[in-house]
């Protein structure tokens, strides 16, 4: 159903918009999160997100039918309220300037096994106790593009699906299998388990140039980049089977972890 904000009842969703605040929303199974854009709420409700409600620019609506169709059966919404108002009108009622004029509170879903999420992967990568969201929505990015075929995250990794990581990413978090994997890094041994041999992308004297590792080319390969500053830790390091560096010039000792990831994405794809 198509409804005015001034008409409009219950916004908590949109007025309440912080991200741990919709997580953890009690009349809903598992939370709520915020697609933000039309690309992004079409790229969600194509991989099967379930929205509550849509809330737009009135200009943006025609334009959105189909989506809005695809998500609930209607071009209207049907039982989804489809929020409607002026640009103004979405800036004070959620805080900020919406980018692309829509937005959508969807649904959580329950995060799949490991197992299902690695299963016919071949290239995987693992984010450890990344905490800044643009980056783990770059990591996102680069990983849809550049043929990694799913993301694990560890349990102390920031959620790929907070706002800023979903719009940051283009929607791609919904394109690229993710779960968590925990305990960690003891769950190196389930990678193994699975075929996998595990590769720490870290500063070590003795580790192999990304080079030297893309040329071995394995069947399987995990890469674990580590969170912002620190790296990865020393139990991670020692848990993994290769440790593996990307050679630097100019006196730059390392890249920023999302610059990095899509280096290695692209250094280590699948051929």
């Amino acid at each position: 159903m198509i409804i005015a904000l001034p008409q409009a009842g219950d916004l908590a969703d949109y007025t309440d918009l912080t991200d741990v605040a919709l997580r953890k929303k009690l009349e809903t199974e598992r939370g709520l999160f915020m697609a933000e854009s039309s690309t992004v709420i079409s790229r969600a409700v194509a991989a099967g997100y379930r929205p509550r409600s849509f809330l737009m620019a009135e200009r943006w609506l025609d334009s959105m039918r189909e989506t809005i169709r695809r998500a609930t059966g209607h071009d209207d919404g049907g039982e989804v309220p489809v929020y409607i108002g002026t640009d103004e009108e979405l800036r004070q009622l959620t805080g900020f300037h919406v980018h692309r004029g829509a937005l959508a509170a969807m649904h959580r879903r329950e995060l799949p096994s490991l197992a299902e999420t690695l299963a016919g992967a071949r290239r995987v990568a693992i984010l450890e106790d990344i905490v800044d969201h643009t980056n783990v929505g770059a990591a996102f990015r680069s990983a849809a593009a550049l043929g990694v075929d799913a993301i694990l995250c560890t349990p102390s990794c920031a959620d790929p699906l907070y706002r800023r990581a979903v719009r940051v990413s283009m929607g791609t978090v919904f394109q690229v299998p993710f779960t968590r994997i925990s305990p960690w890094p003891q769950g190196i041994e389930q990678l193994r388990a699975l075929g996998f041999r595990v590769a720490a992308l870290a500063l070590a004297e003795k580790a192999l140039t990304i080079d030297e590792l893309a040329a071995r080319n394995d069947d399987k390969l995990a890469v674990v980049l580590g969170t912002e500053g620190d790296g990865l830790t020393r139990r991670t390091i020692a848990a993994c089977d290769d440790v593996v560096t990307i050679p630097m010039a100019h006196g730059v000792d390392s890249l920023n972890v999302a610059a990095a990831a899509a280096v290695a994405f692209y250094a280590l794809r699948a051929r």
